[in-house]
């Protein structure tokens, strides 16, 4: 990867709609070795796709939180266990696996704090091997480059 996919995938970044013959202009190619270039650059996987931005607050999600789980049991069967329970909560936004003390971080939106509050309780409380909950509540982003 050069210098000029490197700002191919900068401005595509900021801007995943910027028609073709835009971004050709922006980075200092022609529409045709530009398309060829995003094309290759889907290929080999490096994008691996397009999506919409939304804002939690617009869609009434105003509540936003960051959340560590620990499990009591740590074998694969666990986390797998963890991962489905999590897969099927529409409040879950982002899943990740991790290092540390605890297994796995969590982004999560709700209506409002006692939306969350149901389900921290009612849902991700009573999933099986869940042993801690710490919970981080987002006051402000000034900077989110999540695409």
């Amino acid at each position: 990867m050069d210098k000029i996919d490197q700002r191919i995938l900068r401005e595509l970044t900021r801007d995943g709609r910027l028609p073709n013959t835009q971004l050709a202009e922006r980075v200092g190619l022609s529409p045709s070795a530009c398309l060829r270039r995003v094309q290759e650059l889907e290929r080999q996987g490096v994008i691996t796709g397009y999506r919409a931005v939304l804002n939690p607050a617009a869609m009434g999600k105003g509540f936003v939180a960051y959340l560590t789980v620990g499990l009591s049991d740590h074998s694969k069967t666990g986390q797998d266990r963890f991962e489905q329970a999590v897969a099927t909560m529409p409040e879950v936004r982002e899943c990740h696996n991790i290092t540390g003390t605890v297994e796995y971080l969590l982004r999560v939106e709700a209506h409002d704090l006692a939306a969350y509050k149901r389900f921290h309780t009612d849902k991700l409380g009573v999933v099986p091997g869940v042993r801690r909950l710490t919970t981080h509540v987002v006051m402000g982003s000034p900077k989110d480059e999540r695409g």
